[in-house]
């Protein structure tokens, strides 16, 4: 699918707000409800718009410890360890990388021991290496207004 700029702008205005109504999206870019209904279904259809999702505040929810491990597999069979990865209810997001290490995963968790549980269960599949974050400074969708 080709998109062109009012694709873009449909985009950027959905991963800030997707509970817009077509008609307020539309008077922003100048269209109908209607013709932007059907842009949404076209993206929708051809898989550029994949799920709508929603941004918890972690801390209000008592996750307050926010984890960067890097693993290290000790076994070729990568398959049961992102099994793990995607059972795994602490997991945010996971990828496989090139470079130092196998995987890249983020996990968030209510507590150093909750932390530590997960770490002990990750031994399993291989070591790691860890960093936590003391901050977010920032976290924007890839369209977004910069």
């Amino acid at each position: 699918m080709e998109l062109d700029k009012i694709d873009f702008q449909i985009l950027r205005i959905l991963s800030e707000n997707s509970r817009i109504q077509w008609k307020e999206l539309g008077e922003q870019i100048h269209m109908t409800g209607q013709a932007v209904g059907n842009r949404i279904k076209k993206l929708e259809d051809n898989g550029v718009i994949k799920a709508y999702s929603l941004i918890i505040n972690e801390l209000k929810l008592g996750l307050s410890f926010t984890a960067f491990v890097i693993v290290y597999l000790k076994t070729n069979n990568h398959d049961s360890f992102i099994r793990f990865v995607q059972d795994q209810n602490e997991v945010v997001e996971g990828h496989r990388i090139s470079g130092r290490g196998c995987y890249h995963i983020t996990i968030k968790v209510e507590s150093q021991e909750h932390l530590n549980q997960f770490l002990d269960k990750l031994l399993e599949y291989g070591n790691y290496s860890l960093s936590l974050s003391i901050q977010e400074i920032k976290r924007r969708h890839p369209l977004s207004a910069t």
